[in-house]
């Protein structure tokens, strides 16, 4: 666990230009966890980010970076509601989807594909994923696209170009508190 997963993995939810981000890291102890997270969390927090563990396994975490109010104005699309109640969310609560996503990575066999809902992700594009086993996409980058791929090759490009600032800022000393975008 480091800040540079952070840069690599999150600069586009540290932007603001995106909901969520995903990363897995080894941790040693539970304690060491704990702290990696208590720490980014207190140090995020005014600037609108919070860092959960999304699944813990034998010494990796599945970390989600998130902004609390894009993920609440995500999840409360028509489309992107239907999606998740048909999977046994109550969509009427952020909260609630979080808890329901863990426990779906936790003890579900089926990997949630829905989880693309909760980073940002088109509903389209995450329909079309599930609806098609995740065949017949029309491109692929930080998502497979169904829909409107234009759209989303400029999101891409966007992320990628994003990450690569927030790399070399990062590089050249600027700490990730003051790079993350307050929302």
């Amino acid at each position: 666990m480091s800040e540079e997963a952070l840069i690599k993995y999150c600069s586009p939810t540290l932007a603001g230009i995106k909901t969520g981000s995903l990363f897995s890291c080894s941790y040693r102890t539970e304690t060491e966890l704990s702290s990696f997270l208590r720490y980014w969390n207190i140090a995020l927090r005014d600037k609108g980010v919070r860092i959960i563990p999304l699944r813990v396994r034998e010494g990796k975490a599945l970390i989600y970076v998130y902004r609390p109010t894009q993920l609440k104005s995500s999840l409360q699309d028509d489309e992107a509601r239907d999606l998740l109640e048909a999977r046994g969310y109550c969509a009427q609560s952020c909260a609630g989807c979080l808890s329901h996503l863990i426990s779906r990575l936790t003890y579900s066999e089926d990997f949630p594909h829905e989880i693309g809902l909760f980073l940002g992700y088109p509903c389209e594009d995450v329909r079309g994923f599930i609806d098609n086993k995740a065949a017949c996409a029309k491109c692929v980058g930080c998502w497979k696209v169904y829909g409107d791929e234009q759209k989303a090759q400029k999101q891409f490009d966007r992320f990628k170009k994003c990450t690569r600032i927030y790399h070399q800022q990062w590089a050249d000393g600027k700490p990730l508190i003051e790079l993350t975008v307050a929302r």
